[in-house]
Parts: structure tokens; C-alpha cells; sequence
């Protein structure tokens, strides 16, 4: 006698206790799917090689334990989800008002980060490695950047689609609308609603994975939708911990023990905020110390059925704009909206002082994300760049990306992205250098100087720290950038530089002359 269980390559395995044991707590953990973490990546080590398998059959045979034999009936899904009928829809952002000067001349996802990644390839490398092909994004403000970068890296770059697409919907005015700037998330979508429902029926899509474009995590979206599909929900919300401080930034959560999401709330403040409070003992397992992290964050990730997504920009919510301050909070009173908890490392960089901060956590050791996993790395445009040039530097806990050029300088806590140049004497500390996207030549350089003008990179002697330095920019020699004032805020655009956050900020483009001090 044996019994046997199938799994699918793309599926978790749902692992409960017998009944009678456990707690509301577990309950809920299993709810959630963020109880059996360890069980699951034991399960897959077992069951699946290198992920490639798609169906694996593990017998289990008549002396197996009671425990063993409920884990089979458990484990047993209905219906599996299926990446093949699965879209993402990337949001472009507005303005970026927060990440200004960053923004001044590209769109939010255009942003770079990491040395030489852009913000756009966190949700899109995540889409690939979870199996999810058939993605729009959704641009408006200052887009060219952002279009020439997914047309580099994933229309041009190489990358086999199999039957996917990636398609640009930039902000288009239609004859029945007098405006047409995207006036929110869910108008965004709205806005192109009549394409994306033709694409979906042609392609039998069944499940809307809506991303954001200013967020440093890893995820497997797929297990994101299993969930979904598992709880049969019309809409899911991908969440986390957060503790007091940043609690107002997000929109909060509240769910039963089955997970159901019962209030959201967007941003609330002062009583409100108190109000959203909830035990998170559930999550000490993963988060440590749980009393640091009292409140549950909507990550702004979300996977609606296909229908109900038409439904509500269709029909019920015809007037609202926004899926965070206005459809949630009202979906969640008629429509089983379900709870994904996720415990992993997840940073919105959408502020000057959360993306510089994020940035620099990069370099430390060991660090809490790594850009590289050879499971799932991350994209970007390939440069064909020769490789970073270093002469008697000293450099302690740095990124330093391709195509440098660096000369007897020190280097700490910083960033260094692609193509480089720090002169003899230089010193950075705690500092962003994004780089620049013309490639300059020692000779090239030496010729700009002889016409009393300043190269690309950081001349001789140029102290800096705390500082992000935009792409292309040209920083004298002499220079002392180090805000000793401790100003936070100011706007010199003439001179070259904003200070947010205490941060100072150098522009795109710009020039600081020699002897310069900020």
C-alpha cells in the first residue's frame, strides 16, 4: 500500500498540524504561508533539481508515520497556478516628487541603484525569475531614460521571452478624456484598460500581478499568486512588519486568523495610526523581536483576479484613482481580499534618504541583499565594459562597478557606479557616485584640462561625503563636499547641488568648479 503526492515545479507545499494541536497563532502562520518555511525549502531540495523539474512524484509508503500521511492530504491542491497565465503590470510612478533631484530629468523606475542597475530591474528580473513573461509598464513623467533602458535590456538585450512580451504604455490623451496624465495607480491602469483587456483575453489571462517601481526586495511572485489561488481571493496584498517610524509611510493592514484582510488603512496618522496597531508575536520566528514591529504594511504588490480587476475600474469604482487611499480600503468591505505575509529583506526607496541609505547598506559585510544570486539574479543593460582600473587605492567596504578609473584614492562606505574616475588624492566616504554613461579616456580627460574646463569624475584632492553624485558629473579639484553645517535642506540648482535629508545631492550634468566647498 502507498500513497502517492504530486507536485508541481511552481507550487509550495502546504504543511499543517494535526488537529487539535496548536494555537491561533499557527493557525494563522499557516494561513499566511510563512510557517513552514524551513519544512518547504526541505521539501524542494528533495523533490525538485535545480528547479526544473515540473512534476515530481515522492511516494510515500505504508509504514509512514501519522504526521507524514496528514502532510499528504494537506499538501493536496485543487488547482495550481500557472505562470503562463499570469501578467504584470509595472507602475511608472508619477512625478517623484520624494526622489527629487534624482528625478528632475528621468522617471522614478529610471533611477540607478546599485552601481549599475536601475530601479525598473528589481521588479522586472523578479517577473523573469518567477516564471512571469507577458509584463507592461506604465510610464509618464520624464520616461525617456526609462524607455531606452527596458529597450536596451529586455526588448534588445537578448533575453528570450517565449511566448512573452514586454510592452511601454506611456501616458496618452484619448479622445472621451480632456487629461491625460495618469492621476493614480488605479487610473493608470484604467487608462488602458481597453488594451490590456484585449491582451488578456487573446493571451487567457487569469491573474494581475500590480508592482511598483521604487522598491529593493527579491520575491517569487509565483508563490505570491499560488497563495492567491489557494485562498481563491479576488484580491491578494503582498505585506510586511514595520515598526513605528515608517509606519505612516504605508498603507496598514488588519486580518483574522484566516487572513482575510478586514481594514486598510493609507498612511494613517496620530489616533489612526494607533488604531492599526496589531500583534505580531505570530511573526517572532522570522522578525526576532516582534514588539519592534507592531504594525502589518501593504508592499504596494498585489494580484487580482482578472475580472475583478475589470470590475472594479469598470464598473464599481468608476471615480477612484487610487488603489491605496481609495479602491482598497472599500474593496476590502465586499470583495475577499486575502494577506501575504513576506519576511524577507524589502526596502521602498521612494525618499532621498531611504534610497541613499539603502544604497550604502549594500557595501556592508555581510550585507542583508545581494544584487547577485546565480538562482535568481538580477538584469541590466549590458555595456561591454573593460574592467575597473586601480592604482594604489585604498578601498574598505565599497561597491566599485565596471569601467573605473581610480588613482591613488581612498574609498569608504560608498558606492562606486560604472565608469568612474577619481583622481590622485581623492577621498570618499559614505557616498553615492552613480557614475556616467560616456566612457572618457585618460587622453580625453588630460585634453578637457588643458582647455581649463573640468572632466568627468572627481579631480585631485576632492574630499566628499554624505553625498550622492548624479551620472556624468564633474567634480574639480580641491572640492570639499561635506554639508558641515549640517543643512537639511536647500536648493542651489545654479551651483550645481540640492541638499535633502542633510544628503547633499549633485546634479545630472553638472559642474563644480575647482576649490569649491558645500
Amino acid at each position: 500500500m502507498q500513497f502517492t503526492l504530486a507536485l508541481d515545479g511552481n507550487t509550495s507545499p502546504h504543511l499543517t498540524r494535526r488537529s487539535g494541536e496548536g494555537g491561533g497563532s499557527e493557525r494563522l502562520m499557516e494561513r499566511l504561508n510563512i510557517g513552514v518555511i524551513n519544512q518547504e525549502k526541505a521539501l524542494r531540495n528533495r523533490c525538485f533539481t535545480g528547479g526544473v523539474a515540473r512534476t515530481t512524484q515522492c511516494v510515500i509508503t505504508s509504514d509512514a508515520c501519522s504526521e507524514t500521511l496528514n502532510f499528504q492530504t494537506h499538501s493536496s491542491r485543487k488547482s495550481y497556478a500557472d505562470a503562463n497565465r499570469v501578467s504584470a503590470i509595472i507602475l511608472g510612478g508619477g512625478t517623484g516628487v520624494q526622489l527629487f533631484p534624482l528625478t528632475s530629468t528621468r522617471a522614478t523606475p529610471a533611477v540607478p541603484i546599485g552601481g549599475c542597475h536601475r530601479l525598473i530591474d528589481i521588479p522586472m528580473s523578479n517577473c523573469f525569475n518567477s516564471g512571469i513573461n507577458k509584463i507592461f509598464v506604465m510610464t509618464q513623467f520624464n520616461s525617456a531614460s526609462l524607455n531606452r533602458h527596458i529597450h536596451r535590456t529586455y526588448l534588445g538585450g537578448g533575453i528570450t521571452f517565449n511566448d512573452g512580451s514586454v510592452q511601454v504604455l506611456a501616458a496618452t490623451q484619448m479622445p472621451e478624456e480632456p487629461v491625460g496624465w495618469f492621476e493614480g495607480t488605479a487610473d493608470a491602469i484604467r487608462k488602458f484598460v481597453w488594451v490590456l483587456e484585449d491582451y488578456y483575453n487573446h493571451k487567457d489571462i487569469e491573474h494581475i500581478v500590480v508592482l511598483s517601481g521604487d522598491q529593493l526586495y527579491r520575491m517569487n511572485y509565483m508563490e505570491l499568486v499560488q497563495k492567491h489561488v489557494d485562498d481563491n481571493a479576488d484580491i491578494t496584498i503582498s505585506c510586511a512588519p514595520v515598526d513605528e517610524s515608517r509606519a505612516s509611510n504605508y498603507g496598514l493592514v488588519k486580518f483574522d486568523y484566516t487572513g482575510r484582510v478586514l481594514q486598510f488603512f493609507e498612511k494613517p496618522m496620530g489616533a489612526d495610526l494607533e488604531s492599526m496597531r496589531v500583534d505580531t508575536n505570530f511573526l517572532s520566528y522570522a522578525i526576532g523581536d516582534a514588539q519592534k514591529y507592531p504594525y502589518i504594511a501593504s508592499m504596494g504588490v498585489y494580484v487580482f483576479k482578472r475580472d475583478a480587476l475589470l470590475d472594479l475600474l469598470k464598473s464599481k469604482y468608476t471615480q477612484l484613482h487610487d488603489f491605496g487611499s481609495e479602491i482598497l480600503p472599500r474593496a476590502v468591505l465586499e470583495h475577499n481580499v486575502k494577506a501575504h505575509i513576506f519576511t524577507g529583506y524589502w526596502e521602498d526607496v521612494g525618499t532621498i534618504k531611504s534610497f541613499f541609505d539603502a544604497n550604502l547598506a549594500l557595501t556592508e559585510q555581510p550585507s542583508r541583499f545581494e544584487f547577485y544570486d546565480p538562482r535568481t539574479p538580477f538584469f541590466t543593460a549590458p555595456r561591454y565594459l573593460p574592467p575597473t582600473q586601480l592604482d594604489k587605492c585604498k578601498i574598505k567596504d565599497a561597491f566599485i562597478s565596471d569601467g573605473c578609473l581610480l588613482s591613488e584614492c581612498t574609498i569608504k562606505h560608498s558606492v562606486i557606479g560604472v565608469c568612474s574616475r577619481l583622481s590622485s588624492g581623492c577621498e570618499l566616504m559614505d557616498t553615492m557616485m552613480m557614475g556616467a554613461d560616456i566612457y572618457e579616456t585618460k587622453e580625453e580627460a588630460s585634453r578637457v584640462l588643458l582647455t581649463g574646463k573640468v572632466p568627468i569624475g572627481i579631480g585631485e584632492n576632492t574630499k566628499i561625503r554624505n553625498c550622492i553624485i548624479d551620472i556624468n558629473a564633474r567634480i574639480g579639484r580641491n572640492v570639499v563636499i561635506a554639508n558641515s553645517k549640517g543643512i537639511q535642506e536647500a536648493n542651489h540648482p545654479e551651483e550645481g547641488y540640492y541638499i535633502r535629508s542633510g544628503i547633499v545631492v549633485i546634479l545630472k550634468n553638472a559642474t563644480i568648479k575647482d576649490g569649491s566647498v558645500i
